[in-house]
């Protein structure tokens, strides 16, 4: 290999942001297991109420196999914080079916929370503290650096939210009108058909921003750092 075939250390550094970022959003967002947990209890309910029109035992069976995706990943010492966010939706939907009689008010919980995440998106990116950073602050091992020693990623992540609170409104923008005028099973599978790739849409932005932004500051190694400073400077007064 020649000294022009060689990778350059910047080809190598900017490989290596796209590496953790992919694995910051995949940390962060669930990955493939999260969007079958996502999906699955919803394909579920959709399905039996198509076949039977029998809302309990849809209602039953949905949130059945969300408890069951919750005990699994329990029992595998995984992070349940996805399957627990999708049992409280699927419970809500249940809750609220339940008490109205009407099978489509299954799906309204989902569809207000999609509806309000989109705006907390486009108020906060207005507002200069999108929540896209607030929520992969964390996972980058940056916390709220971004803000005001970043300005690069406090950009990337104010177009990503900017990104994810438009796709999030366009899809409320389809699926509310449904609410009223499409009948249960129509309005179920156009949910499902919109549960995942507006979603991998606006994972692809966020990495397509977040790939090209400076690297995140890593607050965390920066105190530990401090922290032997210190240590040191006080075993040598010593």
């Amino acid at each position: 290999m020649t000294s022009l075939d060689k990778p350059t250390t910047e080809d190598t550094s900017a490989d290596d942001a796209k590496a953790v970022t992919e694995a910051a959003l995949f940390e962060a967002f669930g990955g493939v297991r999260g969007m079958v947990e996502t999906v699955l209890p919803g394909l579920l309910f959709v399905s039996i109420y198509t076949i039977n029109k029998d809302l309990h035992m849809s209602a039953i069976a949905a949130l059945a196999v969300s408890l069951v995706m919750v005990a699994v990943r329990l029992a595998r010492k995984d992070t349940v914080k996805h399957a627990f966010s999708g049992v409280f939706g699927v419970a809500f939907g249940v809750v609220f079916a339940m008490m109205t009689g009407n099978a489509k008010d299954f799906y309204l919980p989902g569809m207000l929370y999609t509806l309000g995440l989109a705006l907390a998106y486009i108020v906060t990116a207005m507002a200069g503290v999108p929540l896209i950073g607030l929520m992969l602050g964390p996972v980058f091992k940056e916390n709220l650096s971004w803000r005001t020693r970043n300005p690069g990623r406090k950009k990337a992540y104010t177009k990503a939210s900017w990104a994810w609170g438009l796709i999030l409104l366009g899809k409320s923008a389809i699926l509310f009108p449904l609410y009223w005028w499409a009948d249960t099973t129509q309005l179920g599978w156009v949910l499902i058909a919109l549960k995942i790739p507006p979603f991998l849409l606006a994972v692809y932005l966020t990495w397509v921003f977040l790939a090209k932004a400076p690297p995140p500051i890593d607050v965390f190694a920066e105190m530990e750092a401090e922290e032997r400073a210190a240590e040191e400077r006080k075993a040598a007064a010593e």
